[in-house]
């Protein structure tokens, strides 16, 4: 299993960080491993909703499982090789709000014994990302 966790501090309220993020469309805006990102269910953001994401030239699809605005969003995916559960949560903080993203890749099958060597490829992957978002929510990243 690899897992990713950041957090960033921005001045966008929690409800204008809640609603850029919910919208998966954008990762690709701040995801350097995310070629696109397109809506293939729902409309908009919210429960249900689904997203085909191409990251590293292969596609996934992310089901929105948990949507509670402005507060949390949690979307999983599956393919044959993998399973990521990336869950999403905004507070209030000041005047702005604290983002946290964390992301749950685990390989599947037999490509789990190479678990160790994936968690250190994904931490790389999960700097990238977060460099990105701090760029675009003009964010820095805290403990």
């Amino acid at each position: 299993m690899a897992r990713y966790r950041m957090r960033l501090r921005t001045d966008r309220s929690a409800v204008d960080a809640f609603a850029y993020l919910a919208d998966l469309r954008n990762f690709a805006d701040w995801d350097p491993g995310v070629a696109s990102s397109e809506q293939v269910a729902g409309s908009g953001p919210g429960l249900g909703a689904a997203y085909d994401v191409d990251a590293s030239g292969s596609v996934l699809r992310y089901e929105v499982d948990v949507f509670d605005a402005p507060h949390r969003i949690r979307a999983h995916a599956r393919n044959r090789w993998i399973t990521s559960v990336d869950t999403i949560s905004v507070a209030v903080d000041g005047r702005g709000s604290i983002v946290t993203y964390d992301a749950d890749v685990r390989l599947n099958g037999i490509l789990r014994i190479g678990d160790p060597i994936f968690g250190l490829v994904f931490r790389r992957i999960g700097d990238r990302a977060r460099d990105g978002l701090a760029e675009t929510l003009g964010g820095t990243p805290v403990r």
